[in-house]
């Protein structure tokens, strides 16, 4: 049940157009929960995410519009369109990165 919640705030920050801080801070949390991280290793943990998160939010909404975009193409629905999206966006946040 506490995956299941933490999996539900984190894919709620995704969907976000802008990543607010505190919006990230708590998918952060979530994640950190998660792995069961406490004390300096979790304060680390939290920082270094929420920096990520702010670094890829103007990329956030152009990959997830190419998404949504390549989703209605292939014409996805449901489960199968969350899912790809998900995973297509994630792939778009991470192909920056590895450049």
């Amino acid at each position: 049940m506490r995956t299941l919640l933490a999996l539900s705030l984190l894919s709620l920050g995704l969907m976000a157009a802008p990543v607010y801080a505190a919006d990230a801070a708590a998918a952060c949390e979530a994640k950190a929960a998660e792995k069961k991280l406490a004390g300096a290793a979790k304060n680390s943990f939290v920082k270094k995410c929420t920096e990520d998160a702010k670094a890829a939010a103007p990329a956030a909404p152009a990959a997830g519009e190419a998404c949504e975009k390549a989703a209605a193409e292939k014409k996805l629905a449901g489960a199968a369109k969350n899912s790809f999206v998900k995973k297509c966006t994630e792939d778009a946040k991470a192909a920056p990165a590895k450049k």
